[in-house]
């Protein structure tokens, strides 16, 4: 890009110009509620008290942020009554001073330009900033409509630029939790119990007495009330089953652990249908009241027996006989977890599928110990017009895969690049609260998007990467510096949550929602936005639901009253799924129809090619993605990734604990920082192993800039889901290089 019209710049080539406590990670299935308590009393006896809920990670755990006298926060603790945390936070939550404190934040607006033939960024006024954003805006939409201007997003300032897009005529958007992420267990979920799995997934784990994982790492991704729920059904002596080819720390915790051959889980999971079948363990009763296409499922899976899958999976056929017998032996308080990341091999859905079928033999949807049925409430829109109906929208850009149910990221990054035959031309993108350079995979793609815009926007409250390429950048305030969107989300019952601010913004940060509305104002939006601040709209919604802020402000969390029944299948009644069919669907029509396999299969994939090892990819308890990366209370927990590499290979390749290496892929991409080896029994000698969201190499974070490796640039090869427009990303591979391969590079 280093002669590109728009070239990565450096914020730190600018010089941009109170007590933070440092949380433990949770010893998973420990605490002590005493000491908890006397924290709590110790600190609301000294400092203000001010309701919010987190934005560190998806689960938005609620709490209450103390600040001091001074306008600073000095402590964040969960609210008790929360049923997303209760009353406990992880170290991500607890971490969250660590953003307001960050010193490395962005702290003005940032507009490009050149001094001398060279790109470099400028400080400007918030006016100024604002007044170009609406000139593009407006621009784009004179020269090719709004539907050219696009919105990347994610989490709650996503919410108020889709707002801002949809007032101005753009429905235009994409986030990678969906395409990157969560897209095909939703996609595959809603064809078999025509019902979206959501967040927080509907797991009834504190219940159940099997509890099956999949390459889901649960007490690493810390999704805050399923580790306390896992807690407590080991407690309550439930089985666990773990499968994957790391020995993960819910692995360790489990009575079976399956090191699966990765890429074969599709294999495993119709070998148990076929035990579960063949041996008549399976819910008969369940299976003939709610399920459809039984008959094909039986037919299908007949050939899947466990020496077959030994063949293909490396497990045993005694132990996959064990585990679909200890899960019929549970059901069915039994959960088939679905996952979160699932975007593994391009054949995503119909793994996900085959779970929720699996979960369907067990009788465990709707049944205690299984999934529960969901409820939310829904928050008001405050009153605005109508949204100006779109020439076309994210659903036309997805057209190619039928039952994408999100804007696609990747294809709306294809739109980007000019071509003749491009139907949907996408010119200019806002990306907020997204650093779409370690969450994308194809880089040379992305780069190529970004190459071709004619204008970049980007809002955030750190210097990520995405920010090095944009023309103008907005520099958000943190969580706790705004009021927000109130929080719904599905639970046992309904509840709202609400984010008040805690102090005012640092620096010249400023909320999203304000951000939002100045743009708006500014393109003659305001009708959309006929309030005064964001207070004005939360206040009108709290109303209209009953509360006030008066009642919030003291007690966080509202929780309401179920009105969609029970949580479990009556069983004396016939529950009516919201399939076409009404029934749970073991066999998909619609799939058959559009020219998929109603049924899943099992395809090989490629192997590692010699002297290659399948990057496998996680997460940490202490960092939610490159978000956290730099922050200075997470960062003193976990300062880098590391390499696990098993001892075979650390043999092979004369690997010591504690080396730093390099890695290459497989279209000889190579590692721009190095990492430490871990040499490890924990993972397969196929495999290796690292954590993601590090190796920024953005000098202006101080403390995450050269540290570990990024995982995103060794992933150059993705694999797409026909069904939804996933983007698998667990095919690319690596080789071990333990000399410097750029020690005679010119800087």
């Amino acid at each position: 890009m280093t002669t590109s019209r728009r070239k990565f710049i450096k914020i730190s080539a600018l010089g941009l110009g109170g007590l933070a406590t440092v949380s433990t990670a949770y010893k998973m299935f420990g605490g002590n509620s005493l000491i908890d308590s006397v924290i709590k009393e110790n600190i609301a006896n000294k400092f203000k008290r001010t309701a919010t809920y987190c934005e560190v990670c998806f689960w938005k755990c609620a709490g209450w942020a103390y600040s001091d006298d001074k306008g600073n926060v000095q402590k964040i603790i969960g609210n008790d009554d929360d049923p997303h945390c209760n009353g406990r936070l992880c170290p991500r939550g607890t971490g969250g001073v660590g953003m307001y404190n960050d010193e490395d934040r962005l702290k003005t607006p940032l507009i490009r330009t050149t001094i001398n033939g060279e790109q470099t960024f400028r400080e400007a006024s918030w006016d100024e900033a604002l007044n170009l954003v609406a000139s593009k805006f407006k621009g784009i939409k004179e020269k090719y409509g709004p539907e050219a201007f696009a919105l990347l997003k994610h989490g709650c300032p996503g919410w108020h630029f889709e707002h801002l897009f949809r007032a101005y005529g753009s429905d235009t958007n994409a986030e990678p939790a969906f395409a990157q992420c969560r897209g095909p267990r939703e996609t595959a979920f809603a064809l078999t119990y025509g019902s979206w799995v959501g967040s927080p997934e509907p797991t009834d784990i504190r219940n159940t007495k099997c509890l099956v994982l999949i390459g889901s790492h649960i007490g690493e991704n810390m999704h805050n009330s399923q580790v306390q729920e896992m807690s407590d059904a080991i407690d309550n002596g439930a089985t666990i089953i773990t499968v994957d080819p790391r020995f993960s720390t819910a692995a360790s915790k489990s009575q079976h652990w399956l090191a699966i051959k990765p890429a074969t889980d599709i294999a495993l999971l119709l070998s148990w249908m076929h035990v579960l079948i063949e041996e008549n363990l399976y819910d008969k009763e369940y299976v003939e009241k709610y399920a459809l296409g039984f008959d094909e499922l039986k037919a299908h899976v007949k050939q899947f027996t466990p020496e077959w899958a030994y063949g293909v999976t490396t497990i045993k056929p005694e132990e996959i006989r064990k585990t679909a017998r200890a899960m019929a032996h549970a059901a069915p308080a039994v959960i088939v977890h679905p996952g979160r990341h699932v975007v593994w091999y391009g054949d995503d859905t119909q793994r996900e599928r085959a779970i929720a079928i699996l979960n369907g033999l067990l009788g465990s949807w709707g049944r205690r110990g299984g999934f529960y049925f969901k409820e939310s409430i829904s928050v008001p829109n405050f009153p605005h017009p109508e949204y100006p109906e779109p020439k076309w929208d994210w659903r036309d850009i997805g057209e190619n895969f039928p039952l994408a149910q999100m804007g696609l990221t990747n294809e709306l990054i294809r739109c980007s690049i000019p071509n003749k035959d491009n139907k949907y031309p996408i010119k200019a993108w806002m990306v907020a609260g997204t650093n779409l350079i370690k969450s994308i995979p194809d880089t040379k793609q992305l780069q190529e998007a970004l190459e071709a815009l004619e204008f970049l926007v980007v809002i955030d409250t750190m210097p990520m990467d995405i920010t090095g390429y944009a023309d103008v950048i907005l520099p958000e305030c943190t969580y706790l510096e705004r009021t927000d969107i109130v929080r719904s989300a599905t639970n046992r019952e309904p509840s709202i949550a609400v984010r008040f601010a805690a102090v005012p913004p640092k620096y010249e940060s400023k909320p999203g929602a304000w951000i939002a509305k100045e743009i708006g104002m500014r393109l003659g939006l305001e009708d959309y936005y006929n309030y005064n601040d964001f207070d004005e709209v939360v206040d009108w919604q709290l109303k209209e639901m009953g509360t006030s802020r008066e009642e919030m402000e003291k007690i966080g969390v509202k929780k309401y009253p179920r009105t969609t029944g029970s949580m479990y299948l009556n069983e004396d009644e016939t529950h009516v799924f919201h399939t076409p069919s009404g029934k749970i669907e073991f066999y998909s029509h619609e799939l058959a129809e559009k020219g998929f396999d109603a049924l899943p299969v099992y395809t090989p994939h490629p192997e590692p090619p010699q002297g290659f090892y399948r990057l496998n990819y996680g997460r940490s308890p202490m960092h939610t993605f490159s978000r956290t990366s730099n922050n200075p209370n997470l960062t003193e927990l976990k300062k880098e990734n590391d390499l696990w590499v098993n001892p075979k290979v650390a043999r092979i390749l004369g690997l010591k604990k504690g080396q730093y290496v390099w890695l290459k892929n497989q279209d000889d991409i190579i590692s721009t920082f190095s990492i430490k080896v871990r040499v490890t029994e924990r993972v397969r000698w196929d495999s290796v192993y690292m954590v993601h969201g590090f190796g920024n190499d953005n000098k202006k974070l101080t403390r995450s800039y050269g540290k570990g490796i990024d995982d995103t640039q060794m992933i150059s090869r993705i694999f797409t889901d026909p069904i939804m427009g996933g983007t698998g990303m667990r095919g690319n591979y690596v080789t071990i290089l333990t000399e410097d391969p750029h020690k005679n590079e010119v800087i």
